[in-house]
């Protein structure tokens, strides 16, 4: 269950990064690209990429957030599940606007404050955040799923659907198949095969986690489907919030 008090206490807080502000920064919003850059720059040294993680987590957070169509309104969810059967056993929502511009590289900073929201709602703290998006293969090292990371303090891995970054070639076509994802001479995460013949996704490490972990994780939350069930619930979650908010009854 949630202890008392925020579960993030053990996250950096304002004034204890490097600089000052950067925490901060995060939950209230960079005023610019600029500075939105530099608080990256300043988390990033932050990131745990050794891990190794939990091999065996009790329970399993999904986060996605939807947009509406004209992209001025979002719903951020997180789902819990419990790793051994795959079924819910807690969830939040949380309906607000974007808090920063629509800039590729930048997401992080538009969906935070929300996911945030959601995550304190929750009364269960999980042992793994699966973001649906990059962690470490993004064009500065630090993208959704370090970022919460960081921030939250708990371990977490991205799972995209398709590459921000890198180059790879195509893994076997069976399940559990996969391939380096490369950028600028790194191996910045895992072209990885969940199910027999369907397009691969696309693995990375966020905080605390290792690659060979991360991996085995998101196979492990894809028994029958591409997507991993944390990121599919957390899909569903997030897209009926945001029909209810756009309209209410």
């Amino acid at each position: 269950m949630k202890p008392s008090g925020s579960w993030r206490a053990a996250a950096p807080g304002p004034g204890e990064v490097a600089g000052a502000g950067g925490v901060a920064e995060v939950v209230s919003g960079p005023g610019s690209v600029a500075e939105a850059v530099a608080v990256q720059e300043e988390l990033r040294p932050l990131v745990d990429l050794v891990g190794p993680g939990p091999s065996a987590p009790e329970t399993v957070a999904g986060l996605d957030v939807a947009y509406s169509l004209g992209g001025d309104l979002l719903a951020a969810a997180v789902t819990v599940l419990d790793a051994r059967t795959l079924a819910v056993v807690d969830s939040a929502v949380s309906v607000g606007r974007p808090a920063f511009g629509y800039v590729p590289g930048l997401f992080a900073f538009r969906e935070l404050p929300a996911l945030l929201a959601a995550l304190d709602r929750l009364a269960t703290v999980p042992d793994l955040l699966v973001c649906d998006g990059h962690g470490l293969a993004h064009p500065r090292r630090f993208g959704l799923a370090c970022h919460l990371g960081v921030v939250t303090g708990l371990p977490a891995i991205g799972v995209g659907k398709t590459a921000l970054v890198g180059t790879w070639d195509p893994p076997a076509t069976g399940r559990g198949a996969w391939s380096p994802l490369r950028d600028g001479g790194d191996v910045v995460g895992r072209v990885l095969r969940t199910q027999d013949g369907v397009k691969p996704v696309f693995v990375s490490v966020g905080h605390r986690m290792s690659l060979e972990n991360a991996t085995a994780q998101v196979l492990a939350l894809a028994p029958r489907f591409r997507l991993p069930e944390s990121t599919r619930t957390a899909d569903r979650l997030c897209r009926d919030a945001l029909s209810r908010a756009e309209h209410p009854d």
